[in-house]
């Protein structure tokens, strides 16, 4: 039987009864019924009641060239048939991995030549996290495997991705991390610049909590400092220009190792193939998923820099990790596609080029003036509005994160998919978004912020 057989109330039980959703109130999922997404064409999701909504999250930041690509299951189904899978262990390999690799290496940073492949953002985190500690021990220097990273950071959900991230909520229900992580201070000037602090300070002030502590612990005793370039599900937090530079500065100095996550901001998101072109970083490593296949298939690649590959080749010995599933060769053949994808459509130039600014200067003049909205910024296409209930005050509604919320429901129900995180709504929408549709997005956002104050103002 295939799901037409089901009512949706029927899907909703079965749902309710066998299937545990990431990151959800289960008792209050239960109790209201999930919404099933049942097909999607170009920008547009579909649920099983036939109600349309414009994709403002591509997903979850990764169907980068939209909905129903015929090209990309064509190319699985072709490796499926030539050759389903065959693993990267026993000093073997399949061509497609071999070829993506190759790719990966064209477009990337000049310095990061070498791939190493997982399923998710969280596994490619977590060697990136064996990776660079076991470097040090190559180098000779194992007490060197302390990571700082930032508060509300977002590195995956296993183990290592949550120690990694600095989610207080998901630190709590670990009970207990991965040892040797610090958080600092994020660069979010909405909140944490100082009265009359301009950008470039605040960013350089932002930047020095690194080396803060990196000096507080020694730099004997860092590996490494992880972040984002753009920090997605914390509320898509856009650093001053000043800031990567003074990172990337203070991490040379001191002989510690950059860790860039482009999980969100991979393959176009920004304007250039990765986010670490658009800020001018040369990172050490570089995690990837998400866009890779846009999400066509589960897939994620860890880009390792040319310092790091050179010493695990030269002093290595054997690394002990990898997956079962470390470039899988249907995955492998889709990313391929998905990538020739983006290169022939121009997807990349245009969203440096055309819509990234459209859709900056679109928020600015149809968003940013309304009564709810503290702030809009955004960067490529990807964006975020914070929602207050005082503009000049910055003063947030009570309790923390609930008006988001109410602006979020009143977008779906009115045709437009977006997220709330605390008190912000954040926007990643397929790179295919043309100015017509980032008009539409303008319009249904509007009518939400509208229908949501009515309803705010009788708290």
């Amino acid at each position: 039987m295939t799901y037409q057989n089901y009512s949706l109330k029927q899907l909703q039980q079965i749902d309710a009864a066998h299937h545990l959703h990431p990151f959800t109130d289960h008792k209050e999922l239960r109790e209201a019924g999930s919404r099933v997404i049942t097909h999607a064409n170009g920008p547009f999701i579909y649920d099983s009641e036939g109600t349309e909504l414009l994709d403002g999250m591509a997903g979850l930041w990764c169907v980068n060239i939209g909905y129903g690509r015929n090209e990309l299951a064509e190319a699985a189904y072709a490796q499926m048939k030539e050759l389903p899978y065959y693993n990267s262990f026993f000093k073997c390999s399949t061509p497609t991995p071999v070829l993506l690799s190759k790719k990966l290496a064209e477009i990337a940073p000049k310095n990061v030549n070498q791939v190493f492949y997982g399923s998710s953002g969280s596994e490619a985190n977590d060697t990136a996290l064996r990776l660079v500690r076991h470097y040090w021990v190559l180098e000779g220097k194992p007490e060197k495997n302390r990571v700082i990273s930032r508060k509300m950071a977002y590195h995956g959900s296993t183990i290592a991705g949550t120690s990694l991230g600095g989610m207080d909520a998901m630190h709590k229900q670990l009970n207990g991390a991965v040892p040797n992580i610090v958080h600092v201070m994020m660069p979010y000037a909405y909140e944490l610049a100082l009265p009359g602090e301009s950008d470039h300070d605040f960013g350089l002030r932002a930047a020095k909590s690194v080396e803060d502590a990196i000096l507080e612990a020694g730099a004997d005793k860092v590996a490494a400092f992880i972040g984002e370039p753009v920090m997605g599900a914390g509320g898509v937090k856009i650093p001053p220009a000043s800031y990567w530079p003074e990172v990337q500065r203070i991490c040379r100095k001191y002989d510690v190792l950059l860790m860039l996550d482009e999980v969100i901001t991979g393959y176009g998101r920004t304007g250039e193939w990765f986010a670490a072109q658009t800020f001018g970083i040369e990172p050490d490593t570089i995690t990837t998923a998400k866009a890779l296949t846009s999400g066509y298939q589960p897939l994620s690649a860890l880009l390792v820099g040319d310092r790091i590959s050179s010493t695990l080749v030269a002093k290595g010995g054997e690394f002990n990790h990898g997956y079962t599933y470390s470039g899988h060769p249907v995955a492998c053949a889709v990313a391929l596609k998905n990538l020739e994808i983006i290169e022939r459509e121009g997807l990349v130039d245009r969203v440096r080029n055309d819509t990234g600014p459209y859709f900056a200067q679109a928020l600015q003049e149809r968003i940013a003036g309304h009564d709810l909205v503290g702030e809009v910024r955004s960067i490529g296409l990807m964006g975020a509005i914070e929602i207050v209930k005082d503009k000049a005050t910055k003063e947030r509604f009570l309790p923390s994160g609930s008006a988001a919320v109410v602006v979020r429901d009143h977008a779906i129900a009115n045709g437009m998919m977006l997220r709330a995180t605390g008190d912000t709504m954040i926007l990643s929408p397929p790179l295919i978004w043309t100015r017509d549709t980032i008009d539409m997005a303008c319009e249904r956002i509007s009518k939400a912020l509208h229908l949501a104050q009515a309803d705010l103002r009788r708290r």
